[in-house]
């Protein structure tokens, strides 16, 4: 687990360009530019780790585009303390970006595979979240409601009203929404049956399954 002076260089390299990107947000710039992203993909592709793309990880599964990463996590407006769910662990890579904000983190996953490893692999990096669930997204975590945010990093059909129900008020659903393109959708709750909602132009994400036993 060796993160050089070149995986160092080369993290200086994506944050400029995500900030070219229109990212603006210097704590989540902050938390690209610490979190060595190789060491989260297979050592295959440890040449394109720092390259502002998509590639595999285990299960059929992605780990996402630093700039997809960064612009969700921008669009949440992250406090330090804030309780956040994240719904698709995946790799850890989004929920490691969370931690670095200072977030109380709990975040589900529904591939056992994905989860086994992550929960054992983000520890060793430091990164602790507050819990990590092996379960289903779609019905989010009742039990530690309310959050301040929740994001969701896979595309969605449809946007699962057990999230919207499980935000504070004033909280922040982020959340890729449609079949093969996705628009990224945000929600502001406003009251306990209002709420605003921002959409941000077209992203392409592996699809959120849902558990149909």
């Amino acid at each position: 687990m060796k993160d050089t002076f070149k995986h160092k260089g080369l993290r200086q390299q994506l944050v400029e360009t995500v900030r070219n990107k229109g990212i603006t947000d210097e704590k989540v710039l902050e938390a690209i530019g610490k979190i060595p992203r190789h060491l989260f993909m297979d050592s295959g592709f440890l040449d394109h780790a720092y390259q502002d793309k998509a590639f595999p990880i285990a299960a059929d599964q992605t780990i996402s585009q630093p700039y997809t990463v960064a612009f969700q996590t921008e669009l949440l407006q992250v406090k330090p303390g804030d309780k956040i769910l994240e719904i698709g662990t995946g790799s850890g890579y989004q929920t490691a970006v969370l931690c670095e904000l200072d977030a109380l983190v709990f975040s589900i996953e529904r591939q056992r595979e994905l989860f086994k490893k992550t929960s054992k692999f983000l520890p060793k990096l430091g990164y602790r979240a507050k819990k990590l669930i092996f379960g289903d997204g779609y019905i989010g975590l009742k039990e530690e409601a309310p959050f301040g945010g929740i994001i969701v990093t896979a595309g969605a059909p449809f946007v699962p009203k057990p999230l919207l129900s499980q935000l504070a008020i004033g909280g922040r659903l982020v959340i890729p929404v449609g079949d093969d393109v996705q628009v990224m959708t945000l929600f502001i709750r406003k009251g306990p049956k209002e709420f605003e909602k921002h959409e941000f132009g077209e992203f392409r994400f592996v699809p959120l399954l849902e558990d149909k036993n």
